[in-house]
């Protein structure tokens, strides 16, 4: 999957169940009128929805609940993708601007990409993390 496809779909859900929620709803929705206007209502109707059943799911804390709503979007996220790659900017950006600035520092420590790289030759090592990394040699 896109990463982009997944750190928006996660940032979504989390932005819709926190204060800011119609700017992400706003924001998504308008995206979507520009790419694929027939559905831009339904899924106006949809991030409601979505958003009663995260609301729902935080109280009574069923984190799968949660977890299968953010899978759903990252799914709607990437055939948006699929249909209009162009469209990878304009969501980059809202993810910046409206989604991810919506969430808590540890929401937003949960969303990103990291793509790392790396070539050794020889009898050379590579290591990388992403986070912490404890490295033992003798």
């Amino acid at each position: 999957m896109d990463p982009i496809a997944l750190a928006a779909g996660t940032a979504l859900v989390s932005a819709i169940a926190a204060d800011a929620w119609q700017g992400a709803r706003t924001g998504m929705v308008a995206l979507w009128r520009r790419v694929r206007p027939e559905q831009a209502e339904a899924v106006d109707a949809e991030l409601a929805e979505t958003r009663a059943q995260v609301l729902a799911a935080r109280q009574t804390g069923e984190a799968d609940t949660e977890q299968a709503l953010v899978a759903d979007w990252q799914m709607r996220i990437q055939a948006l993708l699929r249909s209009n790659p162009a469209v990878a900017d304009e969501l980059r950006q809202l993810l910046d601007t409206q989604l991810t600035s919506a969430l808590s520092e540890q929401e937003q420590s949960r969303i990103g990409t990291l793509l790392m790289r790396a070539e050794a030759s020889g009898s050379g090592r590579v290591y990388q993390a992403g986070r912490d990394q404890h490295i033992t040699e003798r």
